[in-house]
């Protein structure tokens, strides 16, 4: 038996930690690979985070309403064989398992597929504000599919989110078209965006005198959310009005 670490995938740039909303899945239950083990929330989405291996959750780290950053384990899966192939020959067996799906796809483009070495294709798909699960982007990256190619495909999944069976139908329409697609692709010019960096006021914090009968609650998400929008609201809106009255008369004569 060997355990494997789910971690909080990036989200995108500005997304730093998430808030832990629900628990899908519970100690002593088994997972499939790809398959949703609790749902998270942020500032802008909503989302479902899987797991990238089959196995049974044996350690849940993080409680409901709790904060999780970017990169932090949130639980813990015991899959079956050694510990290298629950770290690393997982990640290297999706590939193989992608092209097999390739082939029985698109059977008139395998033979030639089988003689070409593999192409050098690097696609970085953490730039994007949407959420897809390791199995897409290895489905994607096998089969040379940019990021905007694949932000473009309709996802039948919660909240939009593309799931395996919306990307194998959308290789599956390309047909013999992929190559030629590919070729205009990457003949586009790329536009490099600047990230924004959002420069937040610095706030001074007032200390708070707590007695012996206070009891400190901690907020939860929603009240997190209200708190920050009215600070936010007490710094950009005007709030004082002041009137000035002049006596003009001799200047209009």
């Amino acid at each position: 038996m060997a355990k494997f670490e789910l971690k909080l995938p990036k989200m995108g740039e500005s997304v730093a930690e998430a808030t832990v909303t629900n628990w899908l899945k519970k100690v002593g239950d088994k997972i499939e690979m790809d398959e949703a083990v609790l749902e998270i929330a942020t500032d802008k989405v909503d989302s479902e985070v899987p797991s990238e291996v089959a196995g049974t959750l044996v350690e849940i780290l993080f409680n409901t309403d709790d904060v999780v950053q970017v990169g932090q384990t949130i639980a813990i899966i015991e899959t079956e064989g050694g510990a290298e192939v629950a770290t690393t020959e997982v990640k290297a067996e999706t590939p193989v398992a992608v092209a097999e799906v390739a082939k029985a796809l698109n059977p008139e483009a395998s033979g030639a597929k089988e003689t070409v070495a593999p192409a050098d294709f690097s696609t970085d798909y953490s730039g994007s504000d949407k959420f897809f699960s390791p199995l897409v982007k290895n489905i994607a990256k096998e089969e040379g599919i940019s990021l905007a190619e694949l932000e473009s495909i309709k996802g039948s999944g919660k909240d939009g989110r593309v799931n395996k069976e919306d990307l194998l139908n959308y290789i599956k329409n390309r047909g013999s078209q992929t190559s030629v697609q590919s070729s205009v692709a990457s003949a586009q010019p790329v536009l490099e965006t600047k990230p924004t960096s959002n420069v937040k006021p610095e706030t001074s914090t007032v200390p708070v005198s707590v007695n012996g009968g206070d009891e400190i609650v901690e907020m939860d998400r929603m009240r997190k959310l209200i708190s920050k929008y009215m600070v936010e609201s007490v710094q950009t809106s005007a709030h004082v009005q002041s009137f000035i009255e002049v006596d003009v008369t001799n200047i209009v004569k």
